[in-house]
């Protein structure tokens, strides 16, 4: 697996802690909540040997993840994957990996069987955005026309609105 030389794997329940580390350098990037590295690895491996999620792994390093689920869905007969994670680390962006992780990310799920792949990114994060609109993915419904597609999101740990 890789794309334009680029060195892509499937990660295994071992590659939990290099995920782990990753995936909390990408939110505390971002000023994201994280449970921490060893919380993370222990999910990660529980999830990936059950095969509840699916991380492709840039192999240099590594410098990058692509993290998906599969989805059942009333909608098909399909599945359909959520991209739920896509991390280059900063000193590797603009060298293609985000691409290579996207590509591959897009060619698993149609190998998994699915039929669409969803993601969802900060409006303000340009690169991201940039990248998956050049990959065809939009945020308008149904046509270049449509209304704006906006994803909300609400902690229940609280019950405070």
């Amino acid at each position: 697996m890789g794309g334009d030389g680029i060195g892509l794997r499937r990660a295994e329940p071992a590659d939990a802690p290099t995920v782990a580390r990753l995936l909390h350098e990408f939110n505390a990037e971002f000023d994201e909540p994280t449970p921490g590295v060893a919380v993370l690895s222990e999910r990660l491996r529980a999830m990936l040997a059950a095969g509840e999620l699916v991380v492709l792994l840039a192999a240099d390093g590594p410098a990058g993840f692509a993290q998906l689920r599969f989805l059942r869905t009333v909608w098909s007969d399909a599945p359909s994957v959520y991209l739920e994670e896509l991390y280059v680390v900063p000193a590797q962006r603009g060298e293609g990996i985000g691409r290579a992780l996207l590509d591959a990310a897009m060619a698993t799920a149609r190998e998994g069987g699915a039929d669409r792949i969803d993601l969802n990114t900060a409006e303000t994060d340009k690169a991201a955005r940039a990248l998956y609109e050049s990959a065809g993915f939009s945020n308008r419904e149904g046509s270049e026309d449509g209304p704006s597609m906006l994803y909300y999101e609400r902690s229940l740990r609280s019950e405070s609105i």
